[in-house]
């Protein structure tokens, strides 16, 4: 049975845990790519030029091939794009919050498997993350149980 005191101790180790991953290398270096990024001239300049675009895409997208501006805004959403993957502030933002979210996967996969290795935890790859939902009808063949 699940008392109080297990549940009061459970979450003062989550908030040592809070306190361990706000207070590690890889936070320090997320937070700080974040600020550097968001002092960066180009880097912001890149990302309002395509977060402007990017309501133009979303227009065009509705109306697909028969949009009589489709084929120039999706050229200029690529050429943006590869804008923002080229810009070195930015591209060590994404790196530094692939690399932290890897962490938080990690440890919620190591979370949820020490219960139980059914339980499912995404991992923010759609791949990985899809699964049967319980209801495949195959008798476990798909890995459920």
């Amino acid at each position: 049975m699940f008392v109080a005191a297990d549940h009061l101790r459970l979450l003062d180790q989550a908030d040592q845990l809070i306190h361990m991953l706000a207070n590690s290398d890889i936070a320090a270096r997320y937070r700080a790519c974040k600020v550097q990024m968001a002092e960066d001239e180009e880097a912001q300049t890149l990302i309002r030029k395509f977060t402007a675009l990017r309501e133009k895409y979303n227009e065009v997208q509705r109306f697909g091939r028969y949009h009589p501006d489709f084929d120039r805004v999706i050229r200029q959403m690529m050429d943006v794009k590869r804008e923002l993957d080229l810009n070195d502030t930015i591209a060590s933002y994404k790196k530094a919050e692939e690399d932290f979210e890897k962490l938080l996967v990690e440890i919620s996969r190591s979370l949820a498997t020490s219960v139980s290795p059914s339980i499912k935890v995404p991992t923010g790859d759609p791949f990985f993350d899809r699964g049967c939902g319980g209801g495949c009808g195959a008798g476990g063949a798909c890995g459920c149980h």
